[in-house]
């Protein structure tokens, strides 16, 4: 039983252990409301701070999603500015709430390009999760699908040169051993909010079995009862794994 909606419309035994999300639309929020893009983004926050403490509710133990890609820098000037400010402002809030919401927190991306005192933030939120013990949260931060699988390639490639591996005993736990994701789950559910049926180089290696679920509301209005639409649907899928249905 859900306090502010009555009963779960799901089986709460089979929500899922990971779900990602593309959190897209925040420029077009902004665009029909005749606002800035960067007021998008910033409701485009609060929406994942939410969403955060609604999976962590739900039992939810792993929640990834995309924050920035490594194709966004392109953006205009102004925009990337907006968005590095407000994972500022939410890091600060986060260091204060953290503890007390017992999430785990960390960043997979490219981190060097960021200014030195966002770095600074990152790592002290690193420090303080050490000490929670329940949902982690992944954000992906000057991120690529691609650009992740290079990384640990060429990782797998030193150490083959350094003679710490052999080529013929590489396998797929050697490779993700050395991608962002080692030691997490694959998602079980991909989310796209935004009406776009892409993952555009999002966590391209982690969701070859993911279920998919694209909607066409924008990602600022995807709240509690999107989530559980998102949840329900996936629990109707038959997931076979490349084998026969059950």
């Amino acid at each position: 039983m859900n306090k502010e909606t009555g009963p779960l419309p799901f089986d709460k035994e089979r929500v899922p252990r990971h779900i990602a999300f593309v959190m897209d639309g925040n420029g077009r929020w902004a665009k029909k409301r005749g606002l800035p893009r960067t007021a998008g983004h910033s409701a485009g926050s609060e929406s994942f701070h939410k969403a955060a403490e609604i999976l962590a509710e739900l039992g939810v133990r792993h929640m990834t999603v995309y924050a920035f890609s490594t194709e966004n820098w392109k953006r205009p000037l102004e925009e990337v500015s907006a968005i590095m400010g407000l994972l500022e402002k939410y890091l600060r809030r986060s260091i204060r709430e953290l503890v007390e919401n017992n999430i785990q927190l960390d960043f997979w991306g490219d981190l060097s390009p960021l200014s030195p005192k966002l770095r600074k933030l990152i790592d002290q939120t690193d420090e303080l999760s050490k000490q929670c013990t329940g949902m982690q949260v992944h954000v992906c931060l000057n991120y690529g699908g691609r650009d992740e699988i290079l990384r640990a390639a060429r990782a797998l490639a030193q150490d083959c040169l350094d003679g710490k591996l052999k080529p013929e005993n590489i396998g797929e736990g050697e490779l993700e051993g050395r991608m962002y994701c080692k030691n997490v789950p694959p998602p079980d559910l991909l989310v796209r909010p935004g009406g776009e049926m892409r993952i555009s180089n999002f966590l391209l290696w982690e969701c070859a079995y993911s279920e998919f679920y694209f909607t066409d509301t924008l990602w600022p209005d995807f709240g509690r009862e999107e989530i559980y639409k998102a949840i329900t649907e996936f629990q109707k899928r038959n997931r076979r794994y490349g084998g026969l249905s059950r």
